[in-house]
């Protein structure tokens, strides 16, 4: 069969979140049309890895919260064993989660884990991170800093993702300090909504990451902040709880026909819809109206400005960089 095989894909464990973040598509329901609420099943999973040995990595987060998923630890346990690779780095909120999970993370060598924190204090985190609780996420980072250590393993590594707005922009220096004591990488994201809580001290953020806003970074740079995402239609294609093709993280708002359950990876993953979509953003082909990429954000910037993916440039891992997940 010709067409994209990726060793690496991207299935949303769970679309439930229990935080009500003001900006997200989750709290506004927004994702409920495409996305729905659910959870991926122990079936569906262990019957899509067998069907496609080569798969090797999993990314299980996108728009909801893994750690809600209550087939989690099983759902580990069975990648682990079929030597596949697991990651979250879409992003966890950490604000509930059971031991014995926090344990499973590392005894089932589960790779790397973005983790949400806006803040290093509640009251800032808070802001964002509605019905969270710093304490918590903080304790579940340290439970699972003691299973390392336990278990002598070096997984899941993990990533303090902090998203800049003007309410916790001066305490990223303590961030910063926080994370490393705690053996966290960190990362300062730009937020989606500019009038959510807007930077105050621009040239402050500027120098931290390279400019004050999501539209100054394209200005600057001549590329949307979040183009890279685009590069998952081949590299690590987005599945829905439910089997769903979404192509990409970003993707809430139409699908693209077909189910990986159902109708098999790789044909819902080279169907006529998702083989167009790629002509699309190279270029090559004019926008289709029940295309979903034709009325995202990102693909109206290419379009604007003559800039399209030059796909075989860029590796998967490099299109996986923190700034360019969907959040």
């Amino acid at each position: 069969m010709s067409g994209i095989r990726p060793s690496s894909i991207r299935l949303e464990a769970s679309s439930y979140c229990q935080l009500r973040c003001p900006s997200c598509p989750t709290t506004s329901k927004a994702i409920q049309p495409t996305v729905g609420s659910g959870f991926l099943t122990l079936e569906n999973f262990q019957n899509l890895i067998r069907e496609n040995p080569w798969l090797r990595q999993i990314e299980l987060s996108n728009y909801g919260e893994i750690f809600l998923n209550p087939d989690l630890v099983k759902l580990m346990k069975f990648a682990h064993a079929s030597n596949v690779a697991l990651k979250a780095d879409n992003g966890v909120n950490l604000n509930s989660v059971r031991d014995d999970v926090l344990e499973a993370l590392v005894k089932y060598k589960f790779r790397s884990m973005t983790c949400s924190i806006d803040g290093a204090s509640n009251g800032a985190y808070q802001i964002y991170r509605v019905r969270g609780n710093l304490t918590k996420v903080i304790n579940n980072i340290r439970k699972i800093n003691q299973f390392k250590k336990k278990y002598g393993s070096q997984y899941p590594e993990l990533l303090w993702q902090f998203v800049v707005f003007g309410h916790n922009e001066k305490e990223i220096q303590a961030a910063k300090k926080m994370a490393d004591e705690l053996n966290m990488s960190f990362y300062l994201k730009l937020s989606w909504e500019p009038d959510f809580s807007p930077i105050r001290d621009h040239e402050f953020i500027r120098e931290e990451i390279g400019a004050a806003s999501r539209e100054e970074y394209s200005e600057r740079w001549g590329v949307d902040y979040m183009q890279s995402i685009c590069y998952q239609l081949w590299d690590e294609p987005q599945i829905n709880w439910d089997g769903k093709v979404l192509g990409c993280c970003r993707n809430f708002w139409g699908d693209f026909g077909g189910n990986a359950f159902d109708d098999g990876l790789l044909n819902s993953l080279n169907n006529e819809k998702m083989d167009y979509a790629r002509e699309m953003l190279q270029g090559n082909a004019r926008a289709r109206k029940d295309i979903p990429c034709t009325t995202c954000g990102i693909y109206l910037a290419m379009q604007a400005a003559g800039s399209w993916l030059m796909v075989g440039s860029k590796s998967s891992e490099e299109s996986e960089s923190p700034a360019h997940r969907r959040g």
